[in-house]
């Protein structure tokens, strides 16, 4: 079974620079949900990483069997999941938890999407929770990168509702849904991770 179980080369040389960012961050926390995990990949790294945090996994149901296959693999305690979770649906899980994670989300969400998730973080996070955004991001209407530009371009014309997102429009969300922005981390790839907390 584990022969060919989904594989996402981007996670393998994103995680470590990752983990350099949100472990410290995630120091003092209990309980992250990760929005969109997607394979599974980072998840069962991250929790065997991060052993005093309790990972909970959610995605669109039919990335479930993926997910699965990669904590059954980890055998790990402190990760759950998959959780079904569509962002517009509205329905939140019920979850005592301090930190939202989520990778290369936004991008791929259409923009009532990305709406309807930054809503959600902000209902879901109690005071002091963060809320940790890792991908592409365009910044005062520039992309950070040649690199980026053309991502951008091929996300929209694979689907006109995707797109390298704007810093300052996911701040307006964000505040919108109560969080405060704290720090931008540049990464590797002209990625970055945006952190926004909870007052």
């Amino acid at each position: 079974m584990s022969m060919n179980k989904p594989y996402s080369d981007a996670c393998d040389r994103n995680r470590d620079p990752i983990l350099a960012v949100i472990g410290p961050l995630l120091a003092n926390k209990r309980a992250v949900l990760e929005v969109g995990s997607g394979t599974g990949q980072h998840a069962a790294y991250f929790a065997a990483k991060l052993p005093h945090l309790t990972w909970h996994t959610s995605d669109r149901l039919q990335n479930h069997a993926a997910i699965q296959q990669w904590l059954n693999e980890a055998a790990l305690d402190n990760v759950h999941g998959p959780i079904e979770l569509d962002v517009l649906s509205g329905d939140w899980p019920t979850l005592d938890v301090d930190a939202v994670f989520s990778a290369n989300t936004a991008h791929i969400m259409h923009w009532q999407d990305v709406v309807a998730f930054f809503a959600g973080v902000g209902e879901l996070l109690p005071p002091d929770g963060l809320f940790m955004l890792y991908g592409p991001f365009s910044f005062g209407g520039r992309h950070t990168s040649a690199s980026n530009a053309r991502f951008d371009l091929r996300l929209k014309q694979s689907d006109p509702g995707m797109g390298v997102r704007e810093f300052d429009e996911l701040d307006k969300l964000a505040r919108q849904a109560g969080l405060i922005f704290e720090q931008d981390y540049p990464l590797p790839a002209n990625n970055r991770i945006l952190l926004w907390k909870k007052p």
